[in-house]
């Protein structure tokens, strides 16, 4: 880690400066780093921040208009949440388990892991999502 960025996380673990402030400094500095030059190998791809839900629909059944939908989800809350489901005690994972199968989620949160979670994220870039409704338009995409 270099010492500019250090210092960025120094300050916000001081208080001196928010989370938002934090990014955009950390942001700016990976600008400011020279390009590696073209015969140093591939570049590695950026990491996605957020997932994002679009859906537009010309025809709004009972609306004045158009509807639309834009929802931007930053993953670094699915990420702490995976973390999170470490520190959940194993009766009350088989008691959210069985909640959520038996609400139709087929999901179980014992075998859920970061690594899976980053798998997810990665494949996000060749999502396709089909809509029924011609009227409407549907994106899941990561940015």
């Amino acid at each position: 880690m270099n010492e500019q960025r250090r210092q960025i996380l120094e300050m916000l673990a001081q208080g001196k400066i928010t989370a938002d402030e934090a990014e955009r400094l950390i942001d700016a500095l990976q600008r400011e780093q020279p390009e590696p030059s073209p015969t140093g190998g591939t570049r590695p791809k950026p990491r996605h921040r957020y997932l994002r839900v679009l859906v537009s629909s010309e025809d709004n059944a009972g609306g004045d208009g158009p509807s639309r939908v834009n929802v931007r989800i930053p993953l670094q809350l699915l990420r702490a949440g995976v973390k999170l489901t470490s520190l959940i005690p194993p009766q009350a994972l088989t008691k959210a388990n069985a909640q959520l199968a038996k609400s139709g989620v087929p999901i179980d949160l014992t075998q859920l892991k970061p690594q899976q979670l980053e798998e997810l994220i990665e494949q996000l870039d060749d999502l396709t999502v089909d809509v029924d409704d011609p009227g409407a338009k549907v994106q899941v995409f990561c940015e």
